[in-house]
């Protein structure tokens, strides 16, 4: 031996400090940017729907804006009441001016047609309402949730709040959905573990037409699901067919013989003939997986 002592090797724990700070550093530059770009608003109308996205959304420009922050909250046959309920509760929690307004998508047949361009008459619809709102209240910017990661998804309803000239400082900041999650727990806000919620004409096969009772037999479907512990969860509407999505954590216990013939019960209660569980599990747009990749471009514009 030379007599120099051996420097101890770096633990795997030490060796992921750096990766780790560099995240987190990343996170805050992010959450300043998104200050910033509130600030340099100066007032706004924020389209809140009580999700993860748009909660934080509210929560940072109260923050930074204080009283010139104006929230509206749509309210659709599209969303079931408690979400609603859970909207303004949040945004009374936050100090925030708020009103719930009555869309009107069910009135348009080019929505309840259900073509792939659905999200973007219901988008379309819902901001032209949000704009004049903002028009009366002289506000001249309007926000929605958008973040990050919805660029790479199909999103036609982006098109339509981009035409109507909508910001979305999320996205702009480059804050991705786990980081408004992180954000949301460090805040306090009930949603930072909330599961995604996407409006239940969702739950239709494209060219389906969506109907306010079909609407209204997803909504009890996926609420009696809820009751019995299941809470990442989607119910697709396929005619006489109910086809359930579960997180792939949950498919073994939904199989189980009692927790099936419970389901099976609710659900031919409600007027479906036949239940079925998908294999694949729960996953964000699936009836999008019909759709080919260049209708899926031609449909966002481009995006």
């Amino acid at each position: 031996m030379n007599g120099k002592k051996r420097r101890p090797a770096a633990s795997q724990k030490d060796s992921t400090r750096p990766s780790l700070k560099k995240k987190a550093s990343g996170l805050e530059a992010r959450l300043r940017n998104l200050k910033t770009i509130l600030k340099n608003m100066d007032r706004v109308v924020v389209a809140y729907s009580g999700g993860v996205d748009s909660s934080l959304l509210l929560r940072v420009a109260a923050d930074v804006l204080g009283p010139r922050v104006y929230a509206v909250i749509a309210s659709s046959p599209t969303y079931p009441d408690r979400e609603i309920r859970a909207a303004r509760a949040l945004a009374r929690r936050l100090k925030v001016r708020h009103e719930v307004i009555a869309t009107k998508e069910m009135d348009n047949p080019a929505f309840t047609a259900n073509p792939p361009l659905r999200c973007y008459h219901c988008k379309r619809e819902l901001m032209t309402e949000i704009r004049r709102i903002a028009d009366r209240k002289g506000i001249a910017v309007v926000v929605d949730g958008q973040n990050a990661d919805d660029l790479g998804d199909y999103r036609p309803g982006a098109r339509a709040a981009a035409e109507m000239g909508v910001r979305s400082p999320l996205r702009e900041a480059g804050l991705t959905k786990a980081e408004i999650r992180t954000l949301s727990r460090r805040f306090g806000l009930p949603t930072w573990n909330k599961p995604a919620m996407a409006c239940l004409a969702s739950r239709f096969p494209y060219d389906t037409p969506i109907t306010a009772e079909a609407l209204q037999r997803v909504g009890r479907a996926e609420e009696a699901l809820n009751k019995l512990g299941f809470v990442q969860l989607r119910v697709r509407h396929h005619d006489t067919v109910a086809r359930i999505e579960v997180g792939s954590d949950d498919i073994a216990k939904i199989a189980r013989p009692p927790v099936r013939k419970r389901i099976v019960a609710a659900l031919c209660k409600l007027g479906y003939m036949y239940v079925t569980l998908d294999l694949s599990g729960y996953r964000t747009g699936s009836m999008n997986e019909t759709l080919s990749a260049a209708a899926r471009t031609a449909h966002t514009g481009g995006r």
